[in-house]
């Protein structure tokens, strides 16, 4: 089976993107299941119920999340009845679900969506003791675990990475939007990735228009971010469960 993992969709742009790249890397990757990071999708903060149906209808299979689910208020009206659409389990008390169990092509998936405490702000649970949780009751019926672990510490994604190395089938990192390119497996046979990055456009900060950035660190002032336009980019990763390789995409429009 290969599985595609697709960095955080900031806004419009990294919805044009998905449209843009999406078909030919399905095609020429035959791609089998699709996990993307969404919780930007809709004006680069939060999730509406229309953008999240666009999303599913470029063949994604399951939609992750993190800190910005919750940005648009709508989605509170949704998340419950939506399977396919995951919260980070570590919430102590929040509408959703934190994981599912997804069948393909004969085969048993199971996404676990978390998120780190480093650096969040959120009163969260231990994602370590989610995952050791959500592991025994799903370890015996699935046949692999992939993780979105939502997190801003580069420390505590690779300390989750090593910490569940084994258990696992394949962790990924989100929120930075930044692409790492330390991409491998772990000594227990696990793949990880620090962050797979965005899709968007990489003529931005992390995802949004560069002026804005730049003046609030010259100022000290709040400012509102829009999300960036500029040459499409789409980065990600494609895990190979047979031959056992990761291959990290950066692709960037011509």
């Amino acid at each position: 089976m290969r599985i595609l993992c697709i960095g955080d969709i900031i806004g419009r742009t990294g919805r044009n993107a998905l449209k843009h790249f999406l078909p030919n890397v399905i095609k020429e990757e035959k791609i089998d299941f699709i996990v993307a990071n969404g919780e930007n999708a809709a004006g680069g903060f939060g999730l509406t119920k229309k953008v999240f149906k666009e999303l599913k209808n470029l063949e994604i299979d399951v939609i992750t999340s993190g800190n910005h689910i919750w940005d648009k208020k709508e989605v509170t009206e949704f998340i419950d009845k939506e399977e396919t659409l995951l919260r980070p389990a570590n919430y102590p008390k929040a509408p959703g679900r934190g994981y599912g169990i997804f069948k393909k092509n004969d085969k048993s998936i199971a996404v676990i969506n978390l998120m780190g405490r480093v650096f969040m702000g959120i009163p969260l649970d231990c994602p370590f003791k989610k995952f050791d949780e959500i592991y025994e009751k799903i370890k015996d019926s699935v046949d692999f675990i992939i993780v979105d672990f939502h997190g801003d510490a580069t420390s505590e994604k690779q300390a989750f990475g090593f910490y569940v190395d084994g258990r696992a089938d394949l962790v990924f990192g989100t929120h930075s939007h930044v692409q790492t390119s330390d991409e491998r497996f772990l000594p227990e046979g696990t793949g990880y990735i620090t962050d797979l990055g965005l899709s968007g456009t990489l003529e931005s900060v992390i995802g949004m228009e560069k002026e804005e950035a730049i003046y609030k660190f010259l100022t000290g002032m709040p400012v509102k971010y829009k999300v960036a336009k500029g040459k499409l980019a789409f980065q990600g990763l494609v895990f190979d469960t047979e031959k056992k390789s990761l291959k990290r995409l950066k692709l960037i429009e011509e």
